[in-house]
């Protein structure tokens, strides 16, 4: 059986994990009849922010503890991750992604991936195994993959505009849509990138599941 480590960013699509992406990636895994292990970084947010009002939140919240929130407890720190113990590394979108995992939020083109999860990744593309992401996360791809081919969903927007200033191609998705680089094993789906509805969401990460596990298996060139 298949086991999928799963990156998460926290809780709340503001400044942690989007649920719906988190939730419908690990419910696709299942559909698969494969496994999965979630991670996220044992450190502060970024910030915090109020789901309701939008409002920057004056507290302090761990990433790994509210990530829990998502995966049931069951959730380690990533620094536990290696690569040799899963068969693709994924991630789910949510502006934490750019705010936690990296801080595109905040410099755009000239971001930088946290060191913690820029290890996961590289470690991930050294060993030859896939890697997957949903929505906004395929941007560390970018910054951590020369010549990637990606996608942010539509072409000419600023997200994309940036991906390609840091070495990256982008190509232009649809809702359910996977793009596929076979040859750096990186496959990525727009989700809410666009504006999509919880289904158009589900399709997608299932599609991306789907796609890794056939990679996987020898049936995509």
């Amino acid at each position: 059986m298949k086991k999928f480590a799963v990156v998460l960013a926290g809780c709340g699509r503001k400044d942690g994990s989007e649920i719906n992406e988190a939730i419908t990636l690990l419910l696709s895994i299942g559909q698969h009849h494969c496994e999965y292990q979630c991670f996220a970084p044992n450190r502060p947010q970024t910030e915090v922010i109020d789901h309701l009002t939008g409002e920057k939140v004056d507290e302090e919240r761990n990433i790994l503890t509210e990530a829990a929130r998502l995966a049931r407890s069951q959730v380690k720190p990533i620094e536990e991750y290696k690569a040799e113990d899963y068969d693709a590394l994924l991630f789910s979108g949510g502006y934490g992604v750019a705010k936690n995992l990296c801080d595109y939020a905040y410099k755009g083109a000239e971001m930088e991936v946290k060191p913690d999860v820029a290890r996961a990744i590289v470690e991930t593309r050294e060993a030859n195994k896939p890697i997957g992401g949903m929505c906004i996360s395929p941007v560390m791809f970018a910054k951590l993959i020369p010549d990637v081919c990606i996608t942010l969903g539509n072409d000419g927007t600023p997200d994309a505009d940036n991906i390609m200033k840091m070495g990256a191609n982008h190509v232009q998705t649809e809702h359910g849509d996977v793009c596929a680089d076979n040859e750096m094993l990186v496959f990525t789906t727009p989700a809410y990138m666009l504006d999509a509805t919880l289904k158009d969401v589900y399709d997608g990460a299932f599609n991306l599941v789907g796609t890794i596990i056939d990679t996987l298996d020898g049936k995509r060139d």
